[in-house]
């Protein structure tokens, strides 16, 4: 049997659907539990969902593919007419070559992101928190958290700075003369907004950044590890008003920034960092105000993402080693109860056998030896796979036999 059978994944990304799409399946934290809810209700044995502002999946193991697509398509605000024309499903080890590719920046809407595989480690952390890991899901991302701890090491894939957050920073230098002495104000403290007040910091040596928060006390956390000034949430029509570049990264399914907020009469750049957007589109009607999106954002290109496509051939290497031993794994773990099974009658038989006077000495040792027989018989499996059949059955004879005795 192909334990990589039911392996599955389905999703949508930024390869085939824009932003507005994207957004539309785009789960929010209630959204999100709703849908572990259900899945733990019809008992899902194996299912984590990435949830990122390039894409949204459910990947796990199942039967039918059309439960992970209605479950998504049910919690979200897209619908299945939408996914089965923007949408994918990808089954099998291609799956698991997916999870690896995304986990390690190569399927990353700015090739080399490192901070995909953070998220994904947050995906596992939630679905193990619910139950809904096993020991398939969780050792392929433990496998995939390998992989790219490997390319990051052995390549320069992911040289430099690789994320939005500093992409939408050298944006902002490139377009806004005299930047370190414009006034910035950063809506939203999520972990984008995070990242984005601490490539400001670094790199436009700006000393008038505002921040602004609904939950004036996450902001002030901020503050205390960052040079900039906390404001009310109830002033963020003022401070806008004020503003050269304002920042939105807020994580709402509904616009933050609604035409209604600005009153600029001066230049002023947004940059829209959420999905769905959290930047009312009429906003763009307005004389003066550029409303840059991050899928513009992550289209951006330098020498450096060049040089960085180099090193695919290098990762995709590495990535197929550790597919190669995930797949080996996957295959000996079918047969892993019937080698519990055996080591435990091989001890009990050595012991039984061994316990006389003059042999305590060996039958303290019988489950090391055990051990050994075993491992004997598990690396035969591995070097002769066309013989596990025959193998396994043969020891479910002897197993039987030994049970029989007991009894």
């Amino acid at each position: 049997m192909d334990n990589s059978k039911n392996c599955q994944v389905i999703g949508i990304s930024y390869k085939n659907a824009d932003l507005d799409t994207r957004g539309l399946f785009s789960l929010s934290d209630l959204q999100l539990h709703s849908l572990f809810l259900e899945a733990k209700e019809k008992k899902f044995d194996e299912l984590m969902i990435i949830n990122t502002c390039n894409r949204t999946e459910i990947f796990g193991w199942n039967n039918n593919t059309d439960d992970f697509i209605n479950l998504l398509c049910k919690h979200s605000n897209g619908d299945i007419k939408t996914f089965e024309k923007y949408g994918y499903i990808i089954t099998g080890k291609k799956a698991i070559k997916h999870l690896f590719r995304v986990g390690t920046g190569l399927d990353s809407q700015i090739l080399g992101d490192f901070e995909i595989i953070g998220q994904i480690k947050q995906s596992l952390n939630r679905s193990k928190r619910l139950n809904l890991i096993s020991g398939r899901l969780e050792r392929l991302v433990n496998s995939v958290i390998h992989a790219s701890k490997k390319i990051k090491n052995q390549t320069k894939l992911s040289s430099g700075a690789t994320s939005v957050a500093y992409a939408s920073v050298q944006y902002i230098i490139k377009n806004v003369k005299n930047i370190s002495k414009k006034k910035i104000v950063l809506f939203g403290i999520g972990k984008i907004g995070r990242n984005t007040c601490e490539n400001l910091l670094k790199h436009t040596k700006n000393e008038h950044i505002v921040l602004i928060n609904r939950t004036q006390e996450k902001a002030e956390k901020i503050a205390l590890k960052f040079p900039v000034l906390v404001k009310p949430y109830g002033e963020l029509t003022s401070e806008i008003s004020n503003a050269d570049v304002l920042i939105v990264a807020t994580s709402s399914s509904n616009p933050t920034i609604t035409k209604d907020l600005i009153f600029n009469s001066k230049n002023l750049l947004i940059l829209d960092l959420s999905i769905p957007r959290n930047v009312e589109t009429q906003i763009n009607e307005l004389n003066n105000i550029k409303v840059v999106h991050l899928d513009e954002l992550s289209q951006i290109t330098d020498s450096t993402i060049e040089k960085r496509k180099k090193h695919i051939p290098k990762a995709e290497l590495i990535i197929n080693s550790n597919i190669k031993d995930y797949i080996l794994w996957l295959s000996q773990r079918k047969f892993s109860p019937t080698l519990k099974s055996f080591k435990e009658q091989v001890t009990q038989l050595k012991k039984e056998k061994l316990n006389c006077p003059h042999n305590n000495f060996f039958s303290d040792k019988a489950e090391e030896i055990a051990e050994k027989i075993t491992g004997q018989v598990a690396s035969f499996l591995k070097e002769n796979p066309n013989k596990v059949p025959e193998t396994i059955d043969l020891i479910n004879k002897f197993l039987k036999v030994e049970s029989n005795k007991n009894e």
